[in-house]
């Protein structure tokens, strides 16, 4: 792909900057997470209890290490020559000293004892999106269970977690799912016993299998045996792709020959006109986050989130892990809607898409559905924005 001097805005159908959705009303409007990891929804209040009942020894109180979060980038030369410009230097906000998002993540792993700790952090991820960002339906990444926690095995901890998804379905009246996160960097085999086990206890809230961890540990092809198995089980199919990775190839091989049917992240594509032309095409969802621990990457992330919707692409905002960013999803839609510039109508169509983009079962979509219109429409009145 050729160079351009403002990403997105000379792109054939560039959206022009809008900001004609009040700050309330995207907030309030209904939303789906589809791309959300539980241990990064962890708000840090309860991390420090936590961390206190269990002794753990940290070199900050738990809301500074939150605060801090930094993960540096790693190296420059990987991104010297992409279409959209990776700042190589430290950004103004970046703390004196920072904390890994996963290094973060361990020691929130640590700190979890028992199923209560489990369906709690479940429940306050739920509670927290909806108060937030007005979300009506969500998808956790949850983790292989930890060696401390074995005793619960596979099947304990899932139904822990799904405990808070009935807790949170009556008193928010959301939906939810799990994503069971197959660790990118360790070995094929290992995803294919961690799949195995998710085929062999099915559960009506784990609804597929999601590929995480930095997309440069491990390529998408060396997990074909497990998301075959995956889909063969009907289970949904995402991966992590073209985010940390300067191509397009590796979206282009999610779909191919893993089957997934959305791809978290994706701003790679943009280095490939014929692949960008495809996911035009096939209106392949991209669940996007403007926000990153990477500081200094965010410029770039927004600016290629916008150039993704100025070549047409079905881009739905997600939050990835908001208690640790920190973000919400209203924040996210905020980004999105009043610096990166898209309209009301692609902010309308993207919560729209995020609905047909979940992995409910078909009929619980088609009533989401219907009810994210008769609310968006209801909103566009109270709002005075129809005629």
């Amino acid at each position: 792909m050729g160079e351009t001097a403002l990403p997105g805005r000379d792109l054939p159908g560039a959206a022009l900057p809008g900001r004609d959705l009040p700050g309330a009303y995207l907030d309030r409007l209904p939303k789906t997470d589809l791309h959300c990891h539980l241990i990064g929804t962890v708000r840090a209040g309860t991390f420090a209890e936590l961390a206190r009942r269990e002794g753990l020894a940290l070199p900050a109180e738990p809301e500074r290490i939150f605060a801090d979060i930094n993960s540096l980038p790693p190296d420059p030369a990987l991104y010297r020559d992409t279409r959209i410009p990776v700042p190589q230097g430290r950004s103004a906000d970046e703390p004196e000293v920072s904390y890994s998002l996963f290094q973060a993540s361990n020691w929130v792993v640590e700190v979890l004892r028992d199923a209560d700790d489990l369906t709690r952090i479940v429940y306050e991820a739920f509670e927290d999106a909806h108060r937030s960002s007005s979300t009506r339906h969500l998808e956790l990444f949850f983790d292989a269970v930890p060696p401390h926690l074995e005793s619960l095995g596979y099947a304990g901890s899932v139904e822990a977690y799904a405990e808070g998804i009935r807790m949170a379905e009556r008193d928010f009246g959301m939906t939810g799912r799990m994503i069971q996160g197959i660790d990118r960097s360790r070995s094929g085999e290992h995803a294919l016993a961690l799949v195995r086990q998710v085929v062999d206890n099915p559960h009506e809230y784990v609804a597929g299998i999601g590929l995480d961890n930095l997309e440069t540990s491990g390529p998408p092809e060396r997990f074909v045996d497990a998301y075959r198995l995956a889909g063969e089980a009907g289970l949904g199919r995402t991966a992590h792709s073209s985010e940390h990775s300067p191509t397009a190839v590796n979206t282009v091989t999610c779909l191919d020959l893993l089957g997934c049917d959305r791809i978290d992240h994706g701003y790679y594509v943009l280095e490939d006109d014929d692949v960008v032309a495809r996911m035009r095409d096939e209106q392949v969802a991209f669940t996007v986050v403007s926000t990153t621990s990477r500081r200094s990457w965010r410029p770039w992330r927004r600016a290629s989130i916008e150039a993704m919707l100025a070549a047409g692409l079905n881009v739905v905002p997600a939050s990835d892990d908001p208690g640790m960013f920190p973000t919400t999803l209203a924040a996210e839609y905020r980004i999105v809607h009043e610096q990166i510039g898209a309209t009301a109508d692609q902010v309308r169509a993207m919560a729209l898409a995020g609905v047909d983009a979940s992995w409910l079962p078909a009929a619980e979509k088609k009533t989401l559905r219907a009810d994210f219109e008769r609310d968006i429409a209801a909103l566009d009145s109270e709002f005075a924005l129809v005629g």
